[in-house]
């Protein structure tokens, strides 16, 4: 089914830059090739116009460098929805949260985090505690904790309401190769949570853009994450995928982000060219039948692939 205005959509997407950061943990090494800033620019401001203002960086992407970037770009725009992370480190060290913030804040030339992220339920507690005066002074306008159990989520809220503060948040990896969240986006939906899925493409393998012969650049973690091996087992899903893609006069690519939407998560989708987020706008017109969905879900369970990423809890 196609609907009129792609408006009434865009909003339930966020837009990732993990692609964008340049040196360690950026783009060459995650994903095998660098991005040219003027198209990233042309990028930004494309996405703008169609009306995507809901933008996902961190601290470790590119180290610092994704976000000096998108904060060059945003130029202290009024209308930008953004969210940033701050990853803990196993050993919990007093004034590192505010510190992270503070230095993500300089990088971005923001002065607040519309959604700012425990990156890893590391010390979940001892940093949402640290959290918490930047909540109440506004520098943090909602909170978030990524790569969460069930569990952490329930502790989460217990600590915050105690302190008159509410959990805004939850962004796991969420996609057709790792469908284990219904239980924890039902919770979310369900109290007031928004749930944030990543990697629904993961890292372009469900973009019908590769395959077991057209694979990723050798030296990328992506290559590393899916070799040819895996793009094998996924020939029938890909298949799927562009068939009921052709139906809508969509590219294949969108697919993936229709069904996480149709699951209740909101997609965040990385976009490197301008004519990504013109396609991603065209599919958000888009609503995938609920056949559609069961097909594309049984035809990811058959693959028998289960994606995690070494960062993730088991």
């Amino acid at each position: 089914m196609k609907e009129n205005d792609t408006n009434l959509f865009v909003r339930e997407v966020m837009i990732g830059t993990w692609a964008w950061g340049a040196g360690y943990n950026g783009s060459k090494m995650v994903f095998g090739k660098k991005y040219d800033e003027s198209i990233l620019k042309r990028t930004f401001e494309r996405a703008l116009e169609l009306g995507f203002l809901k933008w996902d960086t961190a601290a470790v992407y590119g180290m610092g460098s994704c976000e000096k970037l998108l904060g060059s770009f945003i130029n202290g725009r009024k209308d930008i929805f953004l969210s940033t992370k701050y990853f803990p480190n196993k050993k919990f060290k007093s004034g590192e949260l505010e510190k992270s913030f503070n230095e993500s804040m300089e990088r971005l030339k923001l002065k607040s985090a519309d959604l700012f992220w425990i990156h890893k339920p590391n010390n979940l507690l001892d940093n949402l505690k640290e959290a918490v005066p930047l909540l109440k002074d506004g520098r943090i306008k909602n909170i978030g904790i990524s790569n969460a159990s069930m569990t952490d989520i329930k502790k989460a809220e217990s600590f915050l309401n105690k302190h008159g503060l509410k959990l805004g948040a939850v962004q796991n990896h969420f996609s057709l190769l790792r469908n284990d969240q219904q239980p924890i986006i039902d919770y979310c939906n369900n109290n007031g949570i928004v749930y944030y899925a990543y990697m629904v493409l993961e890292q372009g393998a469900l973009t019908g853009r590769y395959n077991a012969k057209n694979h990723f650049p050798t030296f990328s973690m992506r290559n590393f994450m899916f070799p040819k091996s895996k793009f094998k087992k996924i020939d029938g899903l890909l298949d799927l995928m562009k068939d009921i893609a052709d139906t809508y006069d969509i590219d294949c690519s969108q697919i993936p982000i229709l069904w996480a939407l149709k699951k209740g998560a909101v997609p965040i989708v990385g976009i490197t060219k301008p004519e990504y987020a013109e396609k991603l706008s065209e599919a958000l017109r888009v609503s995938l039948s609920d056949e559609e969905i069961d097909m594309l879900t049984e035809e990811a369970r058959k693959t028998g692939v289960r994606q995690q990423g070494a960062w993730e809890p088991q």
